[in-house]
């Protein structure tokens, strides 16, 4: 009876057959990854837009159906900008010596989308942006380079603008138009 001794170790075939499977494992794995920080960063700014246009029809309720008027400055200064909203006010929405309303916000907002925290106001019975038809186009009113919200005076919505201020983001729709 002849024994013969086997080594006992993979061959090159068996070697390769298993790298080929862990890199097709690994292509449809790793897009997924990718795609998470992106829905990550939507899901936090639909949670912050349902939240600001809360605090912001509170302001309103609570100062005689008028918006913070810091907010419709255009200024440059995220701390004026937010100022009615992250500090204590009265009626009239004064912030110095008064302790009636809010604040409404801890903080200022920032959009995770592209870390702005200044606001465009639309005028006054403009129209809204249009999402989810493609022949409509972007919206037609662009904020500002440094924008990260729009806000709508008349129906309180508010949107996220994304990197580029001509594309916003609807919540309700999950979309960037």
């Amino acid at each position: 009876m002849f024994r013969t001794q086997r080594s006992k170790g993979f061959t090159l075939v068996e070697i390769l057959i298993v790298v080929i499977i862990l890199g097709i494992l690994a292509a449809i794995v790793i897009p997924q990854f990718t795609n998470a920080s992106t829905d990550a960063r939507r899901n936090s700014l639909t949670s912050q837009l349902q939240t600001l246009r809360s605090q912001l029809e509170l302001y309103k309720l609570q100062h005689n159906d008028r918006l913070p008027t810091s907010i419709a400055t255009g200024s440059t200064d995220p701390n004026v900008v937010w100022a009615q909203m992250t500090q204590q006010t009265d009626v009239n929405g004064d912030t110095t010596g008064t302790d009636d309303f809010g604040p409404y916000l801890q903080q200022n907002p920032t959009n995770p989308l592209n870390s702005n925290m200044l606001v465009f106001m639309l005028a006054t019975g403009a129209a809204e942006p249009v999402f989810g038809n493609t022949s409509s186009g972007p919206p037609s009113v662009a904020a500002g380079a440094n924008d990260g919200f729009v806000v709508h005076p008349d129906t309180m919505k508010i949107w996220g603008t994304n990197q580029t201020t001509t594309l916003y983001f609807d919540e309700v729709l999950n979309v960037i138009q």
